[in-house]
């Protein structure tokens, strides 16, 4: 698989690789591209669309949705399938088949990722009583993406083993594997109370991907790029300095008063990010 191109950049800046969850624009996939092609995302984190999970659609359907987008000049920077949000009292076998079909759609999409999660602690547990359990499972998600170019992306959000810096940085170490890299996602760290300055010291070595949201912890709310305390701008400013060319993908995540639809809402983001991204420019 060949790196991907940079063949568009945000406003304010030549640096910026971006994708997005396109599904909160629409279900539709014609109005995705439509949108991703005016505000200048070149790549989608295929989530879902028509309705469906991407890891529900059929082949045929992912055949379509690589010919929709290669027609507008769009490309996929990863696969953002739900696998590891799963409990762990649950049929692994499921996990096996999931990674296995993802890996396979994001041959066709000639997508370099698989975003997943590093799963559900029961409620009222302490995760490291399942920290062997969880190395395991996602060790052997990991072995079947070794067998491929592909690298699994894990996602840190809230309940599940990696909702911590600490922890997602013991993932990495623990695994230790090429095929596994961390996505920092600014909005679900600054939820979970982190401190994301210091989780980004800790895992800047690590980190491959980038999730944009902000998240206004007074409000308790997810805002757009820089209206928040994720600190989007040190970070993306230290990440570009130290070289980083990988992809930052929007997952806007707001609330109506940013606008009556989710093209509107998406276009908010965009522009939350590019007043980002100018600034560090």
């Amino acid at each position: 698989m060949q790196a991907p191109e940079h063949h568009g950049t945000a406003e304010g800046t030549a640096m910026a690789l971006l994708s997005a969850f396109a599904d909160e624009i629409s279900q539709d996939f014609d109005e995705q591209l439509a949108v991703l092609v005016e505000t200048g995302v070149t790549h989608v984190e295929l989530r879902g669309v028509w309705g469906k999970n991407v890891l529900k659609l059929t082949p045929r359907e992912i055949r379509d949705v690589r010919a929709a987008a290669d027609a507008e000049g769009i490309g996929f920077s990863a696969i953002g399938s739900p696998l590891g949000k799963f409990p762990l009292a649950g049929d692994f076998s499921e996990q096996l088949e999931g990674v296995r079909r993802a890996l396979e759609y994001a041959q066709v999409l000639e997508a370099p990722y698989i975003r997943l999660f590093s799963y559900h602690i029961p409620k009222g547990d302490d995760a490291a009583d399942h920290r062997t359990q969880v190395m395991d499972w996602l060790g052997q998600l990991s072995a079947e993406a070794e067998q491929t170019d592909i690298v699994l992306a894990h996602e840190n959000e809230s309940g599940i083993y990696g909702d911590t810096g600490a922890r997602c940085l013991d993932l990495i170490e623990t695994l230790g594997s090429d095929s596994f890299t961390t996505i920092f996602d600014f909005s679900n760290y600054a939820v979970g109370g982190e401190d994301l300055l210091a989780n980004w010291e800790s895992l800047k070595d690590h980190t491959s991907y980038f999730h944009i949201k902000d998240f206004d912890c007074e409000a308790r709310k997810v805002v757009p790029a820089g209206d928040g305390d994720g600190h989007l701008e040190p970070i993306l400013r230290d990440a570009y300095a130290r070289g980083f060319d990988g992809f930052l993908s929007l997952e806007p995540h707001l609330k109506e008063e940013y606008g009556d639809t989710g093209a509107e809402r998406f276009r908010a983001a965009v522009a939350g990010l590019n007043r980002v991204l100018a600034a560090i420019a």
